[in-house]
């Protein structure tokens, strides 16, 4: 597996969940990682993105202000902070990584997806 999400779970309205996404990629920074999520009956849509050395960060709107992705190189790892999280947040949500001139919210751009982690939010 080359990459792996997890860090999901059930939390409630207003509470805060940390994903974490670790790669098995020989030259993880080389490649820029994105965070998407998929609702039950919906298209997979973008949440975040980080260029290679974390000096660029891109999100949805929906995310904006919420939450915070994050990159370690020496551990091979990218995060999603999400705080303040509402019911409309709960998906499954996928890590992804990206070899090419700078981040993209577009996933089919994306060489690499990686199972993903289930984020339920109640109300």
């Amino acid at each position: 597996v080359q990459l792996q999400a997890s860090g999901g779970g059930l939390v409630q309205a207003g509470g805060s969940l940390r994903l974490s996404c670790a790669a098995s990629l020989r030259t993880f920074s080389n490649y820029h990682m994105g965070w998407f999520r998929q609702a039950p009956g919906k298209e997979r849509e973008f949440v975040a993105a980080v260029s290679w050395n974390a000096g660029q960060a891109y999100y949805a709107d929906s995310a904006k202000g919420r939450f915070t992705i994050s990159r370690d190189n020496a551990k091979n790892t990218v995060y999603l902070q999400m705080n303040s999280l509402k019911p409309e947040d709960t998906a499954v949500y996928y890590c992804a990584a990206y070899r090419g001139n700078s981040p993209t919210p577009y996933p089919n751009l994306y060489h690499l997806f990686g199972q993903g982690t289930l984020v339920t939010v109640s109300s």
